[in-house]
């Protein structure tokens, strides 16, 4: 089956600041219908590459079943982990970065790698949200999920 997972993260440029993901699935089942999944959630103190990772995170743990996955998103910092192979290399440098730094959200990133095990998973970048309603959708998710009442404490690791 083939899925494709839009995300977005927002947070408020502030580690102390609320944060939110937004994700939405989409996929066409064995008689054609299309379907829709979306998810959201709002965090205490986090930032935007945390919410950003884990709106892909989310997307992937929901799959049930093998899929050849296609991640949609905004985020550099996610797609060029996979699309430049950094996380390639920082696994073969023992989670260190080129200039010897420990690798940020270490946790999240074996969490997503673990959620990638069964599937073929490639990752699109999109400057913005270049038009797509899907990723101005997430927008909206996660920008709502950090602006609401029922915040998470950011216990996602690292």
């Amino acid at each position: 089956m083939k899925v494709t997972i839009y995300t977005d993260g927002a947070a408020r440029g502030n580690p102390e600041g609320p944060g939110g993901y937004g994700c939405l699935l989409h996929y066409i089942d064995s008689t054609g219908k299309l379907h829709i999944r979306e998810f959201s959630a709002g965090y205490k103190k986090t930032t935007n590459n945390r919410m950003e990772m884990l709106a892909v995170i989310v997307g992937l743990e929901a799959l049930t079943r093998p899929c050849q996955v296609t991640v949609v998103s905004d985020s550099k910092y996610v797609t060029d982990a996979f699309n430049q192979h950094w996380l390639e290399n920082w696994q073969k440098n023992q989670w260190k970065t080129s200039t010897k730094k420990p690798v940020k959200n270490k946790q999240l990133w074996l969490r997503m790698l673990k959620a990638m095990e069964s599937h073929q998973v490639q990752f699109q970048w999109i400057k913005g949200h270049a038009g797509h309603p899907e990723n101005e959708r997430c927008d909206e998710l996660a920008t709502s999920a950090a602006d609401g009442e029922n915040l998470l404490e950011d216990n996602l690791g690292d």
